[in-house]
């Protein structure tokens, strides 16, 4: 006799749902481990940056509010005065000189770096492969140039004596170049200064624009020259809207590394710059600790001068922001 066939249930349908089939309920995951998965990520950066960077910034917060000298140096306990150094600053006007030397020095620097670093990144989409390459290898040995080994090049060209450069001024007709200090004048210290750090600063600048002229999608170029825009306002209605992060992120760096540069400013006052007349704010704060040994005042300094430095990034920080909101 054969086995009488299996009887099989028949469920009913889930009835449809309107706009198309139910969707699929994937189980077994937690929405909120999942929106923590990136905090875990980041958790050993942050770890690393607490260790290296919160007891240098806890320590220099506690010394702005003492008296630390030399005595302190050799084992003498600080006296704690409270904001006492930053109303000596805040009371002092070379501060004030100094600091509006530094942002007008970061400002002037900043643009120009922006201006040559847009138009040589332009110039390299426009050029063929081979002078691309050129001027790619030459930008990255600039850059790549150790910062004192360039400087020993700079004041040998702006030497008074043997420099090449008052030679070249002396043979193109101007006989006062001759013998001419450059450092020893504060306007002409700071033209140097600002070649050097431009020098140093545009291949950066290059670079990152120019990778962000590589995603401008070459149709909307071709119907923008195609509806009658010149070269001019193809670059200025539709390049710059296009890569307007890359040059804020750009021009916010520039102006963070500017407004504290150090190490040019420094080398070329010690090769014959009048220090009281050309200090910024990254000398003016060293030799107030290092030189002098007040370094309860040059921490309270370093506090103000990142207010500062906040203070003008804001700006761009807001934009940022906005722009990334709205997208």
């Amino acid at each position: 006799m054969s086995a009488p066939p299996a009887v099989t249930e028949e469920r009913p349908a889930p009835p449809p749902t309107q706009g198309g089939p139910a969707p699929r309920v994937q189980q077994g995951r937690d929405p909120r481990r999942r929106g923590l998965l990136p905090y875990a990520f980041l958790l050993p950066t942050l770890i690393v940056l607490a260790a290296a960077l919160g007891f240098p910034l806890v320590r220099q917060v506690i010394m702005s509010f003492q008296e630390y000298g030399l005595a302190q140096q050799f084992g003498q306990e600080p006296e704690w005065v409270g904001l006492d150094n930053y109303a000596q600053l805040l009371g002092d006007g070379y501060l004030w000189t100094v600091l509006l030397r530094s942002v007008l020095f970061c400002l002037a620097v900043s643009a120009v770096c922006m201006v040559i670093g847009i138009a040589l990144a332009m110039l390299m989409t426009r050029i063929g492969r081979t002078p691309r390459l050129a001027l790619q290898v030459a930008l990255l040995l600039a850059w790549a140039m150790p910062h004192l080994a360039s400087l020993t090049v700079w004041q040998w060209l702006f030497d008074s004596q043997y420099g090449i450069v008052n030679w070249l001024l002396v043979n193109l007709g101007f006989d006062d170049f001759a013998g001419h200090s450059w450092l020893l004048n504060r306007m002409s210290f700071f033209v140097v200064a600002g070649i050097v750090v431009v020098w140093m600063s545009v291949p950066f600048v290059v670079f990152t624009v120019y990778a962000g002229l590589t995603q401008v999608p070459a149709d909307v170029l071709e119907a923008a020259e195609l509806d009658g825009a010149s070269g001019w306002q193809r670059f200025r209605m539709v390049t710059v809207p296009m890569i307007r992060p890359v040059l804020l992120i750009v021009g916010l760096l520039q102006i963070i590394w500017n407004l504290k540069v150090f190490t040019q400013i420094f080398v070329l006052q010690d090769a014959g710059g009048i220090t009281r007349e050309t200090n910024l704010i990254g000398t003016y704060i060293y030799r107030l600790g290092i030189g002098e040994g007040q370094f309860g005042l040059a921490a309270a300094a370093s506090w103000f001068i990142l207010l500062v430095t906040v203070g003008l990034s804001l700006y761009y920080v807001r934009i940022l922001l906005k722009d990334e909101a709205a997208s």
